[in-house]
């Protein structure tokens, strides 16, 4: 219990210092995987000439967002076809790449979706260490410094079926990673110091090898799913929730042990990564049918019918996570149609059409919310209660990765680009 109250101490103690001038972007959708940044001004207007400090073509192919610690910029990349997998950390200040190392070869790479890339899930931070993770092929802890790598695991055995997608997280003293596959569906906590395997826990929802319109299952998709865990405190208890192909599950920290779940059989594939705000956990439940669920934490078991409070089936994004400012939830979906609602009631307050089509995740910040399309616009947008685009700004071939924060610099990720956007 001394443990627990420390690292609960701990915690409160570092998320009440975010907001710092250089507040680190260490993970997938930022300081606290939400989206959120706490930086007072962001550029609001750019184009290819004007606000971009610099501009660095990053070989291959890959969808993985943008990180920073101390002014250097974190990402990963690979070939094409997927037989060479690589990292690269780039300068903040300058945008010249200070270590391009190609981790892995790949004899054999799974399929991946051309919709997908081979070095999707977006690498995770913190001092003196970097995470990497491409899903079965290899799981990498790096020196930060010197690039060397301190640990690996090559032993995951997971179909990823259409690509890796899910990012790793750090937490205390564990990374968890998801592999949801056409074969295998489980949850791992490792130790972040030497990679060994702390916990694993299987999925529990029941598959039954059949699709919701009575079919029978073709390949993974309906076991497969692409969500990057969060964890919560809550109840002065640390709980990973972990969105899955038809379920929600909330996990034991410590043990890995299933808390509680709520079901969906007709979602499957889910990506958006969950939000926590308000006391309500925000999750878009996968594909099929579109579903933005709020889920009240706490009980055991299956609490579908007892622990969902509201849920919003239109628009809904199935790989754009939503971003919560105070009680307004912002969220896009795929085919640009953008919402705002009251988060803690569920009713919508606005709902608008933002040109393009949309996979990265928006974020929030200086009052505004980002928006960026695979036609390489962002749309700046207020984060009130009346729909009002600020600005409209053209970059490049596209965006399929997250922007990232730091300082009073956006760092964003084109197809073939990355940038650092800022004004005077």
């Amino acid at each position: 219990m001394n443990h627990m109250a420390a690292s609960i101490s701990l915690i409160m103690f570092v998320w009440s210092m975010a907001g710092s001038a250089q507040e680190p972007w260490p993970q997938f959708r930022g300081p606290q995987g939400n989206g959120v940044s706490h930086a007072r001004r962001l550029p609001l207007r750019w184009d290819e000439t004007n606000h971009i400090v610099w501009k660095t073509a990053i070989r291959g192919k890959g969808w993985s967002s943008p990180v920073l610690w101390s002014n250097h910029v974190w990402l990963t990349t690979a070939t094409p076809d997927g037989r060479e997998l690589s990292v690269l950390r780039v300068s903040g200040e300058t945008g010249k790449i200070e270590q391009d190392r190609k981790l892995y070869d790949i004899e054999k790479p799974q399929y991946a979706d051309r919709f997908n890339s081979y070095a999707s899930p977006t690498p995770v931070l913190e001092e003196g260490r970097v995470y990497v993770s491409f899903g079965s092929p290899g799981i990498a802890c790096l020196d930060s410094v010197t690039g060397a790598t301190i640990w690996e695991r090559r032993d995951f055995v997971c179909d990823h079926f259409r690509g890796a997608a899910s990012s790793p997280i750090v937490f205390l003293d564990r990374l968890i990673l998801h592999f949801d596959g056409a074969d295998h569906q489980y949850v791992v906590a490792l130790d972040k110091k030497t990679g060994r395997t702390l916990w694993q826990t299987r999925r529990s929802v029941d598959y039954k090898d059949i699709k919701a319109d009575g079919k029978p299952d073709a390949g993974g998709d309906w076991r497969k799913a692409f969500s990057t865990p969060l964890v919560m405190l809550h109840a002065n208890q640390f709980t990973v929730l972990s969105l899955g192909s038809k379920a929600f599950y909330a996990y034991d920290f410590t043990t890995g042990q299933e808390l509680w779940r709520v079901e969906e059989p007709s979602c499957h594939s889910g990506t958006v990564r969950p939000v926590f705000a308000n006391g309500l956990i925000y999750a878009a439940m996968g594909l099929s049918k579109g579903q933005l669920w709020a889920i009240k934490p706490g009980g055991s078991g299956l609490v579908t019918e007892s622990r969902v409070e509201w849920k919003v089936t239109r628009n809904v994004p199935t790989r754009p996570s939503p971003v919560v400012v105070g009680d307004l939830l912002f969220m896009i979906d795929d085919g640009g149609i953008a919402t705002c609602l009251d988060a803690k009631l569920g009713t919508e307050i606005w709902r608008e059409r933002v040109e393009g089509n949309y996979s990265a995740s928006p974020i929030a910040g200086a009052g505004r919310v980002y928006f960026q399309n695979q036609e390489g616009k962002t749309a700046v947008v207020e984060a009130g209660r009346s729909f009002k685009v600020l600005a409209t700004n053209q970059l490049g071939d596209g965006f399929m990765a997250s922007p990232a924060v730091y300082g009073k610099a956006l760092y964003l990720r084109s197809k073939s680009h990355l940038y650092r956007v800022e004004e005077p």
